[in-house]
């Protein structure tokens, strides 16, 4: 399994990708793996502050639907619109184009509190 170093991790199985004061979102490859194909994913957050550990959004798997959790606080400053008509990115780039939100990052400090890839991957068991 995949796990970037650059990236930061969250316990829930988000990823996060610092650019300045600002953050891009997504599921893990192990999260995509564990839910299985997603036929949906339900952002609703967009220009809405949301604070750390609360929920921005569900993705729908063909068995399940899980809660994405905000891995830091800040503003939801764009929903990728690729998702829209093309879910299945978040399983065949859920890193990449599988991207689910961009938002500000209102408090730095909770980005040092993010698990490095080494730790994210001890959690999983990878």
């Amino acid at each position: 399994m995949n796990f970037p170093e650059e990236l930061k991790y969250t316990k829930d199985h988000e990823w996060v990708r610092i650019e300045g004061n600002e953050a891009f979102v997504g599921i893990t490859e192990f999260a995509q793996r564990e839910l299985g194909d997603i036929v949906y994913v339900d952002i609703d957050t967009l220009d809405k502050t949301v604070a750390k550990d609360e929920v921005f959004g569900t993705v729908e798997a063909v068995k399940t639907v899980s809660d994405l959790f905000c891995p830091v606080t800040g503003t939801v400053l764009e929903i990728n619109e690729k998702l829209d008509g093309n879910p299945e990115l978040v399983n065949s780039d859920p890193y990449g184009d599988g991207w689910m939100i961009r938002m500000s990052v209102d408090n730095e400090s909770e980005v040092a509190e993010l698990m490095t890839a080494a730790a994210y991957r001890e959690l999983v068991g990878a």
